[in-house]
């Protein structure tokens, strides 16, 4: 197998964020909706969390903290490769934390206070300072935010705890985070699936206006047969190796790494067949929890993160862009920078959770937070439909989210102050059979989208990321074939 091994040399740069013209502005940060109730989206921290906490049962799955980065909406490009480095090392401390976590059963049974000062202390103090260098950095061209030392505390959280109020499910004997099936402790369960068969249909789509865009643009990019793998994120984690802490699968862009600028994206090999569309499509990998040692097996973003077995690549990739149901679209900026769903859903909540998993021939019925389990003769497929407003300006921003919006469910049109642009409709199909769950995968192994750690490997994290690198001349090509009602490629 293949791993990206370009040389990663350019230590000196600058993050992508800052590379790209971006106007992120220099105010002060707003840390609105620090603390959302249990109740709302399935948030798992509540405004009355402890800032410690007695030593929980040992059944206690995983390590629940707040997401610095999404709140952070006004960082100054001066300040930005700084940030991303602080909200890397947050992630970092969070999954050593949870390793911790995980090899520590035994003296979480002996002693009721391990967990608190053993993990969840030192995590904390951790936290506070680096959540206190990202303030410090932020404050030297522009107001500091205030606030931000709320966002250092963590808790513990159980695996079945799908409605955020942090309670441990278990008796105390189970080894932390032990949920059956797959990696032992690290997920996934045989609650994370269901028979597609018993789900009601529940897609519905906008009715379209007069002044639609109808057509679609379709781009063959393979399905990553040159095995181009790493566990970078260069959107959310620029300039820093293993910023993702799982493996994704690449198509199109072949300069896709941590360290890569624009001008590697726009030098890059593609695997595109038209060489116009140089842009990087790349999502976490799809394993099948079957003890397959894969080259990253002993390595961050692999099995020293829980990210274990065969990694299933795609029988079928299929890239569209399609229009909006009430305006024509424009074309997207050169370097437009997407995110869609949340790798951190587990424990932020569903606001942002993007996830779409189906069977063929069921695709009308579509699955948020469980695995499917297909009928024989019928394959997984994920679907990712990403972001198609765009404000008009910026091609990132601080938090990779405001920049870009979705449209209105029920009537397909942007928010106020955006405009629509071609959407990217990404479908993923593999042939994989359907898991036993009767003994927890032990006849036909259970699969997992690969993901951080303390996100035990559930199906509300899928997420895919998106770095337009198409030609201008093929961009306008694309937006003239939707606005027109064309089917193109």
């Amino acid at each position: 197998m293949r791993r990206n091994t370009r040389k990663r040399s350019k230590t000196t740069r600058r993050s992508i964020a800052a590379l790209a013209a971006t106007a992120l502005g220099a105010g002060g940060l707003v840390a609105a909706n620090v603390y959302a109730s249990a109740g709302e989206s399935g948030s798992a921290i509540t405004k009355d969390a402890p800032q410690g906490q007695p030593n929980q049962a040992a059944g206690a799955a995983t390590i629940n903290c707040p997401d610095v980065g999404p709140l952070l909406r006004q960082v100054p490009d001066q300040a930005r490769a700084e940030v991303d480095r602080e909200l890397a090392a947050l992630d970092q401390q969070v999954a050593d934390a949870y390793q911790r976590l995980q090899n520590s059963a035994q003296a979480i049974r002996q002693d009721s206070n391990f967990t608190n000062n053993a993990i969840m202390g030192p995590l904390k103090e951790k936290r506070t300072a680096t959540i206190d260098r990202i303030a410090i950095a932020i404050g030297r061209t522009a107001d500091r935010p205030q606030g931000l030392e709320s966002l250092a505390a963590c808790t513990l959280r159980g695996a079945g705890d799908q409605d955020g109020t942090g309670q441990v499910p278990g008796n105390g004997q189970e080894d932390p985070g032990d949920s059956g099936g797959g990696e032992p402790g690290n997920g996934p369960a045989a609650a994370d699936f269901v028979d597609i068969t018993t789900i009601q249909p529940n897609v519905s789509r906008p009715q379209q206006q007069t002044g639609a865009s109808l057509g679609k643009f379709t781009t063959d990019c393979g399905v990553n047969a040159n095995q181009l793998y790493n566990s970078d994120n260069i959107i959310v984690a620029p300039g820093v190796g293993n910023g993702a802490h799982h493996t994704h699968d690449y198509v199109g862009n072949q300069a896709n790494d941590a360290f890569a600028d624009n001008e590697d994206f726009a030098a890059g090999e593609t695997t595109c067949q038209n060489q116009g569309d140089k842009s990087s499509y790349y999502w976490p990998v799809l394993r099948l929890q079957d003890g397959t040692q894969e080259f990253d097996a002993d390595q961050p973003g692999g099995g020293a993160e829980g990210n274990v077995g065969k990694i299933l690549t795609a029988s079928q990739v299929t890239l569209e862009y399609v229009g909006n149901a009430t305006d024509k679209v424009v074309a997207m900026p050169k370097f437009l920078r997407i995110i869609t769903g949340d790798a951190k859903a587990f424990t932020n909540g569903t606001d942002n959770a993007n996830a779409s998993w189906s069977c063929t021939g069921f695709e009308d019925r579509q699955l948020t937070d469980k695995y499917p389990i297909c009928p024989e003769g019928s394959s997984l497929v994920r679907t990712s439909n990403f972001q198609s407003c765009w404000d008009g300006q910026n091609v990132d921003s601080a938090n990779h989210r405001d920049h870009v919006a979705f449209a209105d469910p029920n009537t397909g049109a942007c928010p106020n102050g955006f405009q629509a642009i071609p959407q990217l409709v990404q479908r993923l199909v593999y042939d994989v059979d359907a898991p036993s769950l009767n003994d927890n995968g032990q006849k036909s192994p259970f699969y997992a989208v690969d993901g951080f750690p303390e996100q035990l490997h559930k199906p509300v994290t899928d997420h895919g990321d998106f770095v337009n690198v198409f030609d201008e001349q093929l961009m306008d090509r694309m937006v003239e074939c939707i606005n027109a009602g064309q089917k193109c490629q």
